[in-house]
């Protein structure tokens, strides 16, 4: 890729889709900035200390098919530092646990009859193919999964397991999602992680900035965004950033609050839904399965799934403890997440006690809570024609942000992958030179 201009360009938001951005911006040449509001890079991808180690406030993964995020990795020298180990997932329905990873574990998933089983486990292996070539933009999940599952399957199992991503929307979700994700993940797979935490693949990505002349600003919130007359960024006491482009990792909604009526009147008019995360980081002096992934349905508690790390990352990277999260999706401004921390921390501790007989409360050790506000866009039926354009039009802002990934599921591989596109799309598009006024 050639150089992008030598003009100067913001990107806001210090997540891994602005600093997957603002690397390949220095790569190609450009003179960057990178305004992150808290102390701390990464987004979702941020970490704590805890004693003697920095932990990931959320859990995350490395698929064998994430191509954008292992080509970035690659460019940091930092490919071969993953470490792939063969995954296992479980489930937990009405309080039993069940290992739910083969044909014969499968058989043996009783809340389900004989019939079903044999449906869920033919239909499981052909609904890749079962979709191929079907306007599935345009077909509510609920619709496609009823009709090829059955009412059962769908009420039992289906609903609340894939519904705790979306809540009581999943069912309107177009299927297009669901059938993506299914190419990306599998009950049996083999996940990465990389060798020292998520930490290790954001210090890179700042240094990787920082060594081609970009700058990175921790601890800048950004208070309005203006590109009546070239790119205005005001920060806190007034300071003022001026640039040439500016690429928005921010959320939709949070953009609109921070834009100026000008630029307002200009933002895409799709707006979504957001679902937030409520996840609860338990440390355990001893595991509670052999499984990554296990969801938990009609069970007595508030989390709707829990992720072990100790069977994808070992207990090394956390001197001997294993680290469980447990999750709930769910919105904002519900009653949830604006409950005090270590209210929820007491209640889902007594819960995973409950559900995990073999624990008694001297096996946990500690447990932060953490909450996400903007995780996942809640997408409408035929969302591939509403998607926002990357350019707005008539202005030098460009967005990145989780309402483009679309069809492609939420996750650090699709934001790389939409960082390489926007890359591309500045270096396409005309360069506003000072004093031009804005290209159209």
């Amino acid at each position: 890729m050639g150089p992008v201009g030598h003009g100067h360009v913001v990107v806001v938001g210090g997540g891994i889709c602005g600093l997957a951005t603002a690397h390949r911006l220095v790569r190609a040449g450009t003179a960057v900035t990178l305004l992150e509001g808290s102390d701390q890079l990464g987004g979702l991808g941020t970490f704590f200390p805890w004693r003697d180690r920095w932990i990931e406030r959320f859990y995350h993964c490395v698929m064998p098919t994430d191509d954008h995020l292992l080509e970035l990795l690659d460019e940091l020298g930092l490919r071969d530092s993953i470490g792939w180990r063969r995954t296992r997932m479980g489930m937990v329905v009405d309080g039993r646990s069940f290992p739910f990873n083969t044909a014969l574990d499968l058989l043996r998933f009783t809340p389900l009859g004989v019939l079903d089983r044999l449906r869920f486990g033919v239909v499981s292996l052909l609904l890749r193919r079962l979709g191929r070539g079907k306007d599935l933009d345009g077909t509510r999940t609920e619709d496609w999964l009823r009709g090829l599952y059955g009412d059962r399957v769908w009420e039992l199992l289906l609903a609340p397991l894939f519904g705790a991503k979306f809540g009581a929307r999943f069912g309107d979700v177009p299927a297009l999602y669901l059938w993506q994700r299914l190419g990306r993940e599998g009950a049996v797979a083999v996940r990465g992680y990389p060798e020292g935490g998520y930490r290790a693949v954001i210090d890179a990505l700042r240094a990787s900035i920082e060594a081609g002349g970009g700058v990175v600003r921790l601890g800048a919130p950004v208070r309005r965004v203006g590109v009546a007359d070239g790119v205005r960024i005001e920060l806190d006491a007034g300071e003022v950033v001026s640039a040439d482009r500016v690429v928005s990792t921010l959320p939709l909604p949070l953009l609109r609050e921070l834009a100026d009526d000008d630029l307002a009147a200009r933002l895409p008019e799709v707006r979504l839904p957001y679902q937030g995360v409520v996840n609860a980081l338990f440390f355990l002096r001893r595991p509670l399965s052999g499984h990554y992934w296990t969801p938990v349905v009609r069970s007595g508690t508030e989390f709707d799934g829990l992720i072990q790390m100790t069977p994808l990352a070992g207990v090394r990277p956390y001197n001997g403890w294993h680290l469980v999260y447990a999750m709930r999706y769910t919105d904002r401004e519900s009653p949830l997440f604006g409950e005090d921390d270590a209210s929820i921390a007491a209640r889902w501790t007594a819960q995973l006690l409950e559900l995990h007989p073999s624990l008694d409360a001297a096996d946990v050790d500690d447990v932060r809570v953490f909450k996400a506000p903007f995780v996942e866009p809640v997408y409408p039926l035929g969302y591939l024609a509403r998607r926002p354009p990357v350019v707005v039009d008539g202005t030098p802002l460009l967005l990145a942000t989780t309402a483009h990934v679309y069809p492609e599921v939420t996750s650090w591989n699709s934001s790389a992958g939409l960082a390489r596109r926007v890359v591309a799309m500045l270096e396409e598009a005309p360069q506003r030179l000072p004093g031009q006024g804005i290209p159209t």
